[in-house]
């Protein structure tokens, strides 16, 4: 089995900044694609970015240019540097692994989320 944890969510303003790092552990023998998706209330899940194992990124229209998805493949770890932040980032953040752990073939695995809030 593989878990993912997230951390690094809150409650900011306006403009402000926040880090959410997302921790793959468990049966890993390599991890193609991660990404972090966000679902607000009223609204249907999103995908924010991901990031491939070799460091190609992607980005939906809204977050370009103060999101940055970065991960580091030597701890199983991604990250989500959102600068600038605005009241309609607010969301539960979701990250997901897409693990192989062994001959068979890979499987997505989601995290638990993380709440961001901001606000004045």
């Amino acid at each position: 089995q593989v878990q993912l944890v997230e951390s690094g969510g809150g409650l900011v303003q306006p403009g402000g900044s926040l880090r959410l790092s997302c921790a793959a552990s468990g049966r890993i023998f390599s991890i193609r694609a991660m990404a972090w998706h966000r679902l607000a209330p009223g609204k249907q899940r999103e995908l924010v970015a991901d990031i491939t194992s070799g460091g190609t990124t992607n980005y939906t229209d809204s977050v370009k240019g103060r999101f940055t998805i970065s991960r580091d493949n030597a701890k199983n770890t991604v990250y989500l540097q959102m600068n600038s932040l605005k009241p309609e980032d607010t969301a539960v953040y979701y990250c997901n692994a897409d693990v192989k752990s062994g001959f068979g073939p890979s499987r997505v695995y989601w995290g638990q989320g993380t709440q961001v809030t901001v606000s004045s």
